[in-house]
């Protein structure tokens, strides 16, 4: 464009217009709904395709035909004496196989893959550098942690199902079905028998929340699963040491460790709640506790893996 004494004019170039601030509508992608992310049902298939899942599943479901040939093997457990205990009564029938199986179990083995499903789910993305990446899905940390918590602990009530599951039946098969020969003395039908292992089992698992929770706190701190889950397993070792010196007195009944076996008292002639209930009041207390600390603290945490 000329002026009129035929000097080109120069035009300076528009100001940009001031960008708008994203708004609701723009803050997502349309049709993105947070609480359809990361759904169960693909975490639940993303761990139990996990090769640590199959080997646990085979351990579980071995431990009760490892226990039928030893008793084959060694001719059976020995009553000595005038005491009876669970073990002894062992070969009575597929019931007390089953309830003997739990108690060998519950104080260790059942403890291990509820630190592994709870303590690898978190840390072992971080592991694979794959944490923040689902995180930029976008899918939101609540979200996340709450469906890999689902899931562990739903993988976790599953190997404690099995363990009983597998030991009745075969040891229905190798003794016989009959009625739950009780240590105290008199016995259950076996009607009845069933529901008291079924409760057996749910304190069992309502005990290792606080293994869980400890496990699954340690997985959002550290990157490295083995860590998380040796923490776990190892301060839970802890407290059963603490529980055993005696000189804590009664300092030892805040210790989630002192009611681990308060679930003999379903196997009782006359169904006892005491010391259950006090068992699974610790040990929810406890879990609530380290399953809030996990999720304020991966809220604020810088995820660079």
């Amino acid at each position: 464009m000329s002026s009129s004494n035929g000097v080109a004019a120069v035009t300076e170039p528009a100001a940009p217009a001031p960008a708008r601030a994203a708004g609701p509508a723009t803050a997502s992608a349309p049709g993105y709904r947070a609480g359809r992310t990361l759904p169960l049902r693909v975490e639940a298939m993303r761990q139990w395709r996990r090769r640590r899942t199959m080997v646990m599943a085979l351990v579980l479901g071995a431990l009760p035909f490892v226990l039928i040939a030893a008793f084959a093997i060694g001719g059976g457990p020995d009553r000595e004496g005038g005491r009876v205990t669970l073990m002894d009564t062992a070969t009575a029938s597929g019931a007390n196989f089953a309830a003997t199986c739990l108690f060998v179990s519950a104080g260790f083995l059942l403890v291990v893959p509820v630190a592994l499903f709870c303590g690898d789910t978190v840390a072992s993305e971080a592991n694979w550098s794959s944490l923040r990446y689902l995180l930029a899905a976008p899918v939101p940390r609540a979200r996340l942690l709450w469906s890999k918590l689902v899931v562990a602990l739903a993988f976790s009530l599953a190997a404690m199902v099995l363990l009983p599951v597998v030991a009745l039946a075969a040891g229905s098969v190798a003794y016989g079905w009959g009625p739950l020969e009780l240590p105290t003395g008199g016995s259950l039908p076996a009607g009845d028998a069933v529901p008291r292992l079924t409760l057996v089992v749910a304190f069992i698992f309502v005990s290792q929340l606080v293994t869980a929770a400890l496990a699954f706190w340690l997985s959002t701190k550290t990157d490295a699963p083995l860590g998380a889950v040796g923490g776990a397993v190892g301060l839970t070792i802890v407290g059963n040491v603490l529980d055993a010196v005696t000189a804590l007195g009664s300092w030892r009944e805040f210790l989630p460790a002192h009611w681990q076996f308060a679930w003999a008292d379903a196997l009782q002639p006359q169904l006892e709640w005491g010391g259950m209930l006090k068992g699974a009041a610790v040990s929810v207390t406890y879990a609530v506790v380290l399953f809030a600390l996990a999720f304020r603290g991966f809220a604020r945490k810088d995820v660079v893996s």
